[in-house]
């Protein structure tokens, strides 16, 4: 077993797709964070002011559901941690998944994925969440980059 974890939310498989290169990169057992329930394409409509995820972003409280659990958080030293950029931070679920562990004194590095946004205040309010944990700047991104480029960059964390 691995003491490198990269646990992830992909709502549309872009992220899964560049989270499943990084445990590969890396190593790393990888976890998927799976909500209780499923977001639908509706629920994923950020135009819509009613819709699921748009009123999840605009509640600080809200934690959605999980409907999985690392069983061994413990072992793990390193997490990836990645997420679709939802209002210029990581979606609720993810603040969901960060306060059922104790992260302290581990080191925890954001990827994102976002068609237009950039990976913005998540890694600050990731460190919000867990104030003793040692959140890296992270990173956001394409489908499309390379292997060769993502496997660099998951490297630079790999000491």
């Amino acid at each position: 077993m691995s003491n490198t974890l990269v646990a992830y939310f992909s709502a549309t498989g872009r992220t899964k797709r560049i989270a499943e290169r990084m445990a590969k990169a890396a190593e790393a057992d990888l976890f998927e964070i799976v909500p209780a329930k499923p977001y639908t394409q509706q629920d994923l409509n950020w135009v819509d002011k009613t819709s699921r995820g748009t009123m999840e972003m605009n509640d600080d409280a809200c934690r959605p559901a999980i409907a999985t659990k690392v069983d061994n958080m413990d072992d793990y030293e390193l997490v990836f941690l990645g997420f679709p950029v939802w209002w210029y931070i990581e979606p609720r679920i993810i603040d969901t998944f960060l306060e059922s562990y104790d992260f302290s004194g581990k080191r925890i590095v954001p990827f994102a994925t976002s068609t237009g946004s950039p990976i913005g205040e998540a890694p600050q309010h990731i460190q919000e969440v867990c104030p003793n944990a040692k959140v890296e700047e992270g990173h956001k991104f394409n489908t499309t980059d390379a292997d060769p480029m993502l496997f660099q960059w998951v490297a630079r964390y790999m000491h």
